[in-house]
């Protein structure tokens, strides 16, 4: 038999000899996502002509013109108020890349049956085809009647930054790009816990970051936003640093609240006496440069799959270790933080998601590993189930703090 031709565009291998084969007879993959991952189900029955006229007309029309009397009657006498909006364009999905909408469809599946399984929170992907920012952002405006949430999902920067800021101004429910704040909540968390562990402060730290994209640019502001000691971002190009010319918009806006130290030059003299590393970009980090870390660091090497320094490597020289894998422990896993960011913010009916809740997220999220901290374990399994309810306790309770809950 002569060997076989994968064709990843079709749903069958096709043989030399003219033979087919499903991919899913071969790969368990395509096997769980034949027909794909999620179905809309009714939560109300139509047996008969009662139910019928109930749920569907004459019934009905008594709703809609409440509704259009009292335009907040919506979040109660709809779906409105429970459901979010996954919104990609495709751009910049997981490690693939710009792959476009159609082929993005299997992960905001897989984000909308995570909103569900780990938060509760019905969720619908849309996969929009345009990349401009304004045919973007003017489509998500003119669907957001629909939604109590949208969650901007794989949009490549600096775009994704832009999207963001101009939905939020537009619309009156919470705008959140996970890529961005989601990985910075969890990273924080496990930060804040890894000093805990090590009789520290986050004040008394200083941080690097590899890479200045959506996680980078995110992480940042959070970790200043809680006071870190100091952190310096890094590029392609070394630090992001403002006697740069280079720098686009986003990066001279963060060279304006980071590196307080002057640090200048490549990564790895960053990371000389450095007390946190925060890999966000892929690449290689030079095992010479870890081993010049501060005593007792920590390196969190997100990439996925291919950590920036290998756990086997990292754990030579720092205290704590955390990648973005789940072979691995102290993944920083995003799944820990936005179903309970979106469940709190649609429970108080939020108008926004400010830095405050999400801080309140990080920090509920830290206080989960309680007395069981440990250096293998400075942040909690997605699968602990007291996660989603904490940071959702919190978020809510932060937003009727700041003002920004309507019940």
């Amino acid at each position: 038999m002569a060997a076989e031709i994968v064709n990843p565009r079709s749903d069958s291998t096709t043989d030399q000899d003219g033979g087919a084969e499903p991919l899913d007879s071969f790969d368990p993959a395509f096997a769980l996502h034949r027909g794909g991952k999620m179905a809309v189900q009714a939560t109300v029955p139509v047996r008969d002509k009662d139910d019928l006229s109930l749920a569907y007309t004459p019934g009905v029309a008594r709703v809609c013109t409440a509704i259009a009397e009292q335009p907040e009657l919506v979040n109660d006498y709809t779906w409105k108020s429970s459901v979010v909006a996954v919104v990609t364009d495709g751009t910049a999905v997981l490690g693939l890349g710009d792959i476009g909408p159609q082929a993005s469809l299997p992960v905001m599946e897989g984000k909308a049956i995570l909103f569900k399984q780990f938060g509760g929170v019905d969720a619908v992907p849309i996969a929009l085809d345009c990349t401009d920012v304004d045919d973007i952002v003017e489509t998500v405006v003119r669907l957001a009647p629909s939604f109590g949430g949208v969650n901007l999902e794989d949009i490549s920067a600096p775009r994704c930054f832009e999207i963001e800021r101009r939905l939020q101004e537009r619309l009156d429910i919470p705008v959140f790009h996970d890529d961005q704040h989601g990985t910075a909540v969890v990273t924080l968390a496990a930060l804040r816990n890894a000093a805990r562990l090590s009789g520290r402060e986050i004040g008394q730290l200083r941080a690097v970051i590899s890479g200045a994209g959506a996680a980078g640019v995110a992480i940042a502001k959070m970790l200043v936003e809680a006071g870190i000691g100091d952190v310096a971002v890094t590029d392609r190009k070394g630090v992001v640093s403002a006697d740069r010319d280079d720098l686009t918009p986003v990066k001279r806006e963060l060279a304006g609240f980071t590196n307080k130290a002057g640090l200048t030059g490549s990564l790895e003299n960053a990371l000389a006496g450095a007390d946190v590393f925060i890999g966000v970009s892929g690449g290689t980090v030079p095992e010479e440069a870890v081993a010049s870390m501060a005593e007792g660091a920590f390196v969190f090497a997100m990439a996925n799959p291919n950590p920036e320094v290998h756990p086997d490597v990292a754990h030579k020289y720092a205290a704590v270790v955390a990648t973005g894998r789940s072979d691995f422990p102290n993944q920083i896993n995003n799944v820990l933080a936005f179903p309970g960011i979106f469940a709190g913010a649609l429970q108080v009916r939020a108008t926004r998601i400010t830095e405050g809740m999400k801080i309140a997220a990080a920090e509920a999220l830290a206080a989960v590993v309680g007395d069981d901290l440990a250096a293998d374990y400075v942040i909690p399994s997605p699968f602990d189930e007291r996660v989603a309810p904490a940071v959702t306790a919190a978020v809510a309770a932060a937003a009727r703090a700041e003002g920004v809950a309507r019940r």
